[in-house]
């Protein structure tokens, strides 16, 4: 992180609004817990499109993505959202992640004119939620991302429009241009926790990979279909085979689930436990976790049966019982290859 911009965000640390209870109607976040990797070079496009789930044509200065890197076994090893900047690509992702990716990239590259980078210390990262936000960002800086996904670029700030239901946007610019913005915006919105962003992310149904759940998760079943992360017409990637042949000629018997948990927040990876389950990988695991007024609310993806029976508890058969909610998109399995569609690049 930036020295200069911690500091300031420090000198406002006294502001923020503590985790734990309902989201403000108009919220304004340090997003600093998430990194971001740089992929430079004539040969990038290319390199993504043979690494990620997702469709690297379809990356523009105005669209981003969400995508994964995947194991030779078809597995998560790391989550991100793709961002053209300046002439680059930018893969925001948890900073807990970083290392590892840092690490394992470069071997893919082999002979590619790819560079690899972390570029987490040259661009402050803002968010922006609520009602209020649109307009907002309309007035600082002249315009607002009108779809999920959708990126605009105004005076050196990249904005990103998010999906969900409660309108969520990303500001991405120089650190040093980062706290007039800040304290523009905080004339109307209340700064926030991280774990208001975590739990507006929860509620958007959107997945996320940590070190504790590397390797847990096929792309399918963390309903990465489902948010645009996923192509199955792109044609091949590490771990592309295996994604094709559950999406084809299996039967996907985990999935995502949003739910609401009594007491404290579990953490990434936690198992969970059902009676009817008699998987030697356990019912499920913790995606994310996120605190709210009188619990948590967590992402979790789940064997199906065991979620049909509605008897799923955290860790073990006494644990906290997972009472399921709705997610903002379907999970119907006939309408998992209806993707938006966008301008795609000249690949």
């Amino acid at each position: 992180m930036n020295p200069d911009w911690n500091s300031f965000l420090q000198s406002r640390a006294a502001s923020f609004l503590p985790g734990g209870g309902e989201t403000p109607d108009c919220a304004l976040f340090d997003l600093s817990h998430l990194s971001l990797i740089r992929v430079e070079g004539e040969d990038s496009r290319t390199f993504m499109q043979g690494q990620f789930t997702n469709d690297a044509r379809d990356i523009s200065p105005e669209h981003s993505q969400l995508s994964a890197h995947c194991s030779p076994k078809g597995r998560m090893l790391a989550l991100f959202r793709i961002v053209e900047r300046d002439g680059a690509f930018l893969l925001q992702l948890p900073a807990e992640v970083l290392p590892g990716v840092l690490k394992r990239l470069p071997f893919y590259v082999i002979r590619s004119k790819v560079k690899i980078s972390d570029a987490s210390a040259g661009l402050a990262r803002i968010g922006l939620a609520g009602d209020c936000a649109e307009g907002l960002i309309e007035r600082a800086i002249g315009a607002c991302p009108a779809e999920t996904d959708e990126v605009i670029h105004r005076d050196g700030v990249t904005c990103i429009r998010l999906g969900g239901n409660t309108p969520r946007f990303e500001l991405l610019l120089p650190c040093d241009r980062a706290p007039a913005l800040w304290d523009r915006l905080a004339q109307s919105a209340r700064p926030a926790a991280t774990e208001y962003w975590k739990l507006l992310a929860i509620r958007s149904g959107e997945p996320v990979v940590y070190p504790e759940t590397a390797e847990d998760f096929i792309p399918q079943m963390a309903n990465m279909q489902r948010v645009n992360g996923l192509s199955f017409t792109k044609g091949c990637y590490t771990g592309q085979e295996v994604v094709a042949r559950i999406q084809y000629l299996g039967k996907l018997k985990r999935r995502m689930y949003r739910a609401r948990i009594e007491g404290v927040c579990p953490l990434p990876g936690e198992e969970l436990h059902s009676a009817i389950s008699a998987s030697g990988q356990g019912a499920g695991r913790i995606v994310e976790a996120a605190p709210t007024t009188g619990g948590c609310e967590v992402l979790a993806v789940c064997e199906v049966e065991s979620h049909e029976s509605g008897e799923v508890r955290l860790t073990h058969a006494e644990g906290p019982r997972l009472e399921f909610l709705e997610l903002p998109y379907s999970l119907d399995a006939s309408e998992e290859n209806n993707r938006p569609k966008v301008p795609r690049y000249p690949y």
